[in-house]
């Protein structure tokens, strides 16, 4: 019915998402890619970029469940300016949406139908 309308994706369920400031995402691309490696799907979203990676998980204990300061959801992006891990309830701004400032949320990797990949390794390409 809303053909223009923004696709949110929740995350934690699915998927994880990290999202990086644009010139450290695109760099961690191109050294993804020249390691021959797959950076799973990737997003570029304004002046960030999106690893989409596997989730870490919702488990039904909640003893178990781990969290990080990197953990990211929408109240508190603003106080995360580098590196934001978006797990459990948080949520992304997925392609082909339109962010307020009118650019496009495009894919630079799209999602191939490969398994995502284990966040850890895409978090050791972000922090190398």
């Amino acid at each position: 019915a809303e053909p223009e309308a923004n696709v949110i994706l929740p995350t934690g369920r699915v998927f994880d998402v990290f999202d990086v400031p644009l010139a450290l995402g695109l760099s961690a691309l191109t050294r993804i890619d020249n390691a021959g490696a797959d950076p799973g799907p990737v997003a570029a979203h304004g002046d960030r970029v999106l690893f989409y990676v596997a989730t870490r998980g919702n488990p039904e204990d909640e003893d178990e469940w781990w969290s990080c300061h990197l953990d990211c959801d929408p109240a508190t992006i603003d106080d995360t300016p580098g590196l934001r891990w978006h797990c459990r309830d948080s949520y992304v701004l997925a392609p082909p949406s339109t962010l307020p400032s009118g650019q496009a949320v495009s894919w630079l990797r799209p999602p191939n139908g490969r398994p995502l990949p284990d966040p850890l390794r895409i978090l050791e390409w972000l922090a190398d």
